[in-house]
């Protein structure tokens, strides 16, 4: 058999070509094009904000206010959609099934180099202020026009 050393050569350099234009971030799961002409590439953010306080009464809407204004407005100052929901999730520790009302907050922003930092800042603030063990996060490239 002869080897297929030139095509491989052939097809690396072919493929490098693919990639090289496209933003690191971008490499895996970006859309190849927004389908709407007004739509630019963004990054969706779902945050899931449990409301059940340890030690006191539920997180009040007033308060969720209060923290959205001081900590949520000032990273993402483009704006979000803040919602009410029920929420379960499974304690790792003790691995008891916990069912409470969340919050759930869903941000759409330009993919920018510090958002994970402004995501995680809002997330470890909640955390420390209320005495959770966890925030859940999903983050999925998409398209959005506002």
């Amino acid at each position: 058999m002869r080897p297929l050393g030139g095509l491989w050569v052939a097809m690396a350099v072919a493929l490098a070509g693919c990639t090289s234009s496209v933003p690191v971030s971008c490499r895996v799961a970006c859309p190849a094009a927004c389908p709407l002409a007004s739509q630019r590439p963004m990054t969706a953010a779902t945050l899931f904000f449990g409301r059940d306080i340890p030690g006191r009464a539920t997180l009040t809407d007033a308060e969720w206010a209060d923290f959205a204004a001081a900590e949520v407005t000032p990273r993402f100052p483009g704006g979000f959609t803040a919602s009410d929901g029920e929420g379960q999730w499974r304690n790792p520790g003790s691995g008891r099934i916990t069912h409470e009302p969340v919050k759930i907050l869903v941000i759409a922003a330009e993919p920018a180099p510090d958002m994970n930092l402004r995501l995680a800042a809002v997330i470890d603030s909640y955390k420390a202020r209320y005495h959770q063990q966890s925030v859940g996060v999903l983050t999925t490239p998409s398209c959005g026009a506002f």
